[in-house]
């Protein structure tokens, strides 16, 4: 079964960079679960917000120049935080991305602070 993006999902997407659009309007066909774009490219004071509340390590994350993404799973409707569903959804975002010739990581791979939701643009391809 193919999954289809929201009207909030693609909302979400607005200004994040048109190669990790395709990624994931790629990924939502591949996906054996369903997904929805929690969020795409974020303001200064938005990121400050995250950071104060313990959501990220960073002030320069890659949400602010639109290379990067937070996906997260759907069950029955749901936003889930399982990280067995997240594992069932990066291989189709990477597969999405190899396929569309795009070099993405996952933040889920990162040895500390391990990001489940995240995936961004790689920057030796993609710099700011």
């Amino acid at each position: 079964m193919a999954f289809k993006l929201s009207q909030r999902s693609r909302k979400r997407l607005e200004g994040v960079h048109s190669d990790l659009v395709a990624v994931v309007e790629l990924a939502i066909i591949m996906t054996p679960v369903d997904f929805t774009v929690i969020e795409g490219r974020r303001t200064p004071e938005r990121q400050r917000e995250l950071y104060r509340a313990g959501a990220t390590k960073t002030l320069n994350s890659r949400h602010l120049t639109g290379h990067a993404v937070d996906l997260a799973p759907l069950v029955k409707g749901q936003v889930r935080w399982d990280w067995p569903l997240f594992h069932q959804l990066a291989p189709a975002v990477k597969d999405a991305a190899q396929a569309l010739g795009v070099r993405i990581e996952w933040g889920g791979d990162w040895p500390r602070f391990p990001d489940g939701p995240h995936f961004e643009l790689s920057r030796a391809a993609y710099p700011a």
